[in-house]
């Protein structure tokens, strides 16, 4: 697949809607290599809301995937989460640009749910 935009205002594809379907098919699209994990955490949050007789779990499940596949979908989004990571990952904890690079990701998932959750 290309990674560059083929829709209108830089998304690799349309915002799916929000059923593990549509999650999954976009997913596979424009991040296969997350399926196996999204699939994962899929049936964790499915056993937690049998076992509890809630919805909750589900529901938590698709705001969080629905967030990633916002982020995947977006190079803008998915390439400043990779920079804040990368950073995060090899600044030390002390360093000020640390605190910076955590708060990154903290923004942009935040960005990316409340762009899904409307």
């Amino acid at each position: 697949m290309s990674t560059q935009p083929e829709h209108p205002g830089g998304e690799l594809i349309p915002r799916p809607e929000r059923t593990p379907d549509a999650l999954r098919v976009a997913l596979a699209r424009i991040a296969p290599h997350r399926l196996e994990e999204m699939e994962r955490q899929k049936n964790e949050a499915f056993s937690m809301a049998a076992q509890h007789d809630a919805l909750g779990p589900i529901r938590m499940w698709l705001l969080i995937w629905s967030g990633e596949v916002e982020i995947e979908r977006r190079p803008d989004l998915s390439e400043r989460r990779r920079n804040a990571e990368r950073a995060a990952q090899t600044l030390p904890r002390e360093d000020p640009a640390w605190r910076a690079a955590m708060d990154e990701i903290v923004t942009l998932t935040q960005e990316a749910r409340a762009a899904v959750a409307g």
